[in-house]
């Protein structure tokens, strides 16, 4: 189970489509990374995407090339000299927003609000987000559940 369904994914792809053009430029996610904390330049990025903008298609595909293995359909976090446990460190600060080490489901709408993602009408729920990686059953997440969640 990805932590992001199509209809998020769709929603997100909307979100990030600021000139409403239908397609996702390569500033338009750099502007989304640099919110999550991600550091990528535009020629990494194209190195890595293969073109200047991407279609609602393209960006689904982007995003389950680069959560889920081919081989076995399970999500699979790579970690190459602890890049992805930084990477992951600096996402999650972004959401703990009272920086206590947990992230409720407050935070996660305040952040998503902030990042431009959350939309009332979408009907997400953020306490069902969380309940859903939320091992220890206390309303939050901690950093490993968080890690769990990005990488299911």
């Amino acid at each position: 189970m990805s932590p992001l369904s199509t209809l998020h994914l769709h929603a997100i792809f909307n979100q990030l489509d600021k000139n409403g053009d239908g397609l996702v430029s390569l500033e338009e996610l750099m502007w989304l990374l640099e919110k999550i904390g991600v550091c990528a330049t535009r020629n990494e990025l194209k190195l890595l995407i293969g073109k200047d903008t991407l279609d609602p298609l393209d960006f689904l595909f982007f995003y389950q090339t680069l959560v889920i293995d081919g081989n076995n359909g399970k999500c699979e976090i790579e970690e190459k000299d602890g890049i992805l446990e930084g990477d992951l460190r600096k996402a999650f600060r972004v959401f703990d927003l009272n920086d206590d080490g947990f992230i409720s489901s407050e935070e996660l709408q305040a952040a998503l609000s902030k990042l431009g993602l959350w939309d009332e009408s979408c009907g997400r729920d953020c306490k069902s987000m969380i309940g859903m990686y939320d091992v220890n059953s206390d309303g939050l997440l901690d950093f490993e559940e968080f890690k769990n969640m990005m990488s299911a």
